[in-house]
């Protein structure tokens, strides 16, 4: 029983590495898109990307913390 213990903190992290992987894909693949569609607005579309890539990216870190736990 102890062996399924120690094995359910890295697959817990595996599996809560899986949503932020596929949210900062899709929101760097939505900022390269707006950015060829108008180049002009890249100062507005950058720090909306990049904030996006923070709250998602706190996914993983709360997900490494539960892995811990």
């Amino acid at each position: 029983m102890e062996n399924n213990i120690t094995l359910a903190g890295p697959l817990v992290y595996a599996l809560a590495t899986l949503g932020p992987g596929i949210g900062i894909g899709l929101i760097f693949s939505a900022y390269v898109s707006g950015v060829a569609r108008q180049p002009e607005a890249n100062s507005i579309l950058r720090p909306i990307a990049f904030l996006g890539f923070a709250l998602v990216e706190i996914l993983a870190l709360i997900g490494l913390v539960f892995a811990f736990l």
